[in-house]
């Protein structure tokens, strides 16, 4: 009966799994629909023309209206618990054409301990701390709304930084994380406009048009800045209250916009994952895809071939999407070299090569993997990652015999060096903690569960000691976590999920001697949410920049395709 059971689920999960891919196509997934993105992008929308784009204005403001909480709040997705954010950001929005209500404002008050400027502002800047990535543009739009009266206390963003070569940035120590210059430059003009003029304003007058320059060369051909509403919306509404409605990149902002909005009125917090979808699905489906060829030369073609606008890194790394707003990663292209791997059996190409070397550039002096680039500074998104380091790490295994004798030498010592980071950073519990993935219901929103089993599957493969020591004690972490139901939250004693009870069973799967009672109760977990109709449930996990949460419904599919496969070869 049990594998009967299993058959079945993995039966569904890849009949579902391959239904999703459009013939021709990567995968594309579907992320959730966002408070945030829909405020922005209706409340900027109505700065550059609300006569205009009256449908989508109204359309937007139903649906947020419709998702609204008994108490007049939101949280990032429909499945998200209240957040200051997500509410202050909608209330503004609604304020804007005529439709806020009242309850929010109260919630607001009762947040901030009060409605005054010096509330509202002190309230955002704590909460985000020194990073103004997020915090300054959403002062600027309550400011714009009317929400905040007086634009003095609003921090100013030195736009005119943007000028200089990216090569200096990491020591220019930039409020705004690595990928954010656009709102650098259209927040910053803004709030200069907005300010009081001294002695230095002629100065920073006249880098306006030099910053506006780089703004344009920044804005990708579709007009989507990181094929992100928020961040485009941000630039536009900037633009508009700067007096540059007309500017090509406001209007091809707006463009963005209107093109990426969905039936309902909503907009999703980026346009889609495509690129890391289709990694999650070809190892999720290992052997058994149809089509390998096919799906492999598409990968292939996804590679950047030049060096990129946004970040300056060289070409040769993948992007989370095959979209023009996207920016390479490490996380996606180590999704992509691994799933070459399997769609190529392991036959070298030259993509392969350059991704690697991309990923070998990419390293910081602290032996880790950043995201985007190397860390400019202290800012949270910039820094390294153990589960990313740990997925650059397998890529580099599964490709080392394939690679020409130089790069398996970079290689090896890059490896050196990243495991003896990740040793010196895995918590004393056996943990890691990491970037873009949390969990709404621990305490911090962290979900060191996740870090740790992504970890520790990258990890089980090596040869290297040091790599298995800290694979051990990454499962034993997760032996302890636990849940009495047999699932995992983010953390000890978090309600359990699918997704991360996944994600949990694939990494103990990964060990010849896994904990086999933990494994059966991980499966059975997993089992009743099969019959009780809730394996596809929405799971906001995924954190975005700036504490933005979202879910995509390919990660339940995935994540579980993944962890069965593996489970019932254990068992078998």
């Amino acid at each position: 009966m049990k594998g009967e059971q299993i058959d079945e689920m993995i039966g569904v999960l890849r009949e579902q799994l391959l239904a999703k891919r459009t013939p021709g196509e990567i995968w594309r997934g579907r992320l959730s629909s966002s408070a945030i993105s829909t405020s922005v992008s209706i409340f900027a929308l109505q700065m550059v023309d609300k006569e205009k784009y009256a449908p989508y204005i109204q359309k937007g403001s139903a649906w947020l209206i419709d998702t609204m909480k008994e108490d007049g709040s939101w949280g990032d997705t429909v499945e998200s618990p209240s957040n200051m954010t997500a509410t202050l950001l909608t209330y503004a929005s609604l304020c804007a054409v005529g439709e806020a209500p009242q309850v929010t404002k109260e919630y607001l008050t009762a947040r901030f301990g009060g409605y005054t400027d010096q509330h509202i502002i002190r309230g955002v800047l704590d909460y985000y701390g020194t990073d103004l990535t997020f915090s300054a543009p959403i002062l600027v739009m309550c400011a714009l709304a009317g929400i905040i009266s007086s634009w003095d206390e609003i921090p100013q963003l030195p736009f005119e930084l943007a000028v200089m070569p990216q090569r200096f940035f990491r020591f220019l120590q930039l409020p705004v994380v690595s990928y954010a210059i656009p709102a650098l430059i259209a927040v910053g003009i803004l709030r200069f406009r907005k300010g009081k003029k001294n002695i230095l304003s002629p100065i920073r007058e006249s880098f306006i048009h030099k910053s506006l320059q780089v703004l344009e060369k920044l804005q990708p051909i579709n007009g989507g800045f990181l094929e992100a509403a928020p961040l485009t919306a941000f630039v536009a509404m900037c633009m508009s209250g700067a007096g540059y409605r007309e500017h090509i990149a406001t209007q091809k902002g707006v463009g963005f916009l209107t093109d990426t909005v969905r039936d309902d009125g909503s907009w999703p917090i980026d346009t889609d994952l495509a690129n890391w979808m289709t990694a999650l699905s070809v190892r999720a489906l290992g052997d058994d895809v149809p089509n390998k060829e096919e799906l492999a030369t598409l990968i292939r073609h996804n590679a950047f071939t030049h060096k990129h606008p946004f970040t300056g890194a060289k070409e040769g790394g993948w992007g989370w999407t095959d979209l023009p707003g996207a920016a390479p990663d490490a996380d996606d292209t180590s999704g992509a070299l691994v799933a070459l791997h399997i769609l190529l059996d392991g036959v070298y190409c030259p993509e392969v090569g350059k991704g690697i070397e991309w990923l070998l550039d990419l390293q910081n002096s602290d032996g880790g993997m950043p995201t985007f680039c190397k860390g400019w500074g202290k800012l949270p998104f910039d820094r390294s990652s153990p589960d990313i380091s740990a997925h650059a790490l397998l890529a580099y295994q599964l490709w080392m015999e394939a690679l020409p004798d130089g790069l398996q030498r970079r290689c090896k010592a890059s490896m050196r060096k990243m495991l003896k980071w990740m040793r010196q950073i895995q918590a004393a519990d056996g943990s890691w903690t990491p970037l873009w993935f949390g969990d709404q219901d621990a305490g911090d929103e962290r979900s060191p569960v996740y870090a740790t089993a992504m970890t520790v599957e990258y990890l089980s493969g090596s040869q290297e000691p040091v790599a298995h020591e800290m694979a051990q004690k990454g499962m034993m972490y997760l032996l302890a976590t636990q849940n009495a139901d047999g699932g995992w939250g983010g953390a000890r004693e978090v309600p359990s999920k699918v997704t991360l009870t996944a994600r949990a069973l694939s990494a103990l799967t990964s060990f010849p001697d896994a904990d086999a009672t933990a494994m059966d109760r991980a499966y059975l977990y997993l089992c009743r949410m099969y019959q009780a109709g809730e394996l596809f449930r929405a799971e906001p996990i995924g954190l975005y920049f700036s504490r933005l949460w979202y879910s995509e419904e390919m990660y339940n599919i995935t994540f579980v395709l993944n962890a069965l496969k593996k489970y019932k070869l254990k068992i078998v």
